[in-house]
């Protein structure tokens, strides 16, 4: 006669499917070591504020220079 468990069998962490949310196999899976460090984040947001200025720059020249254009052209 075979007995019938409402209790499964432990499978490895191998054996479960992917999308299981067993926390042994999740342990292994942190978003946080892809993470960058502090200073290549602070050296990332020092570039893109320099490159934020030169635009800037560059837009108000441009903004300055094409009204002249326009009236030495005219």
């Amino acid at each position: 006669m075979t007995y019938i468990s409402a209790k499964h069998a432990r499978q490895d962490a191998e054996g479960h499917p992917a999308n299981d949310n067993n926390r042994a196999t999740l342990a292994d899976l942190s978003f946080l070591d892809i993470i960058n460090d502090e200073d290549e984040v602070a050296d990332i947001a020092r570039r893109a504020e320099r490159l934020g200025h030169a635009t800037l720059i560059v837009m108000a020249i441009g903004l300055a220079a094409l009204p002249l254009l326009c009236l030495l052209l005219v």
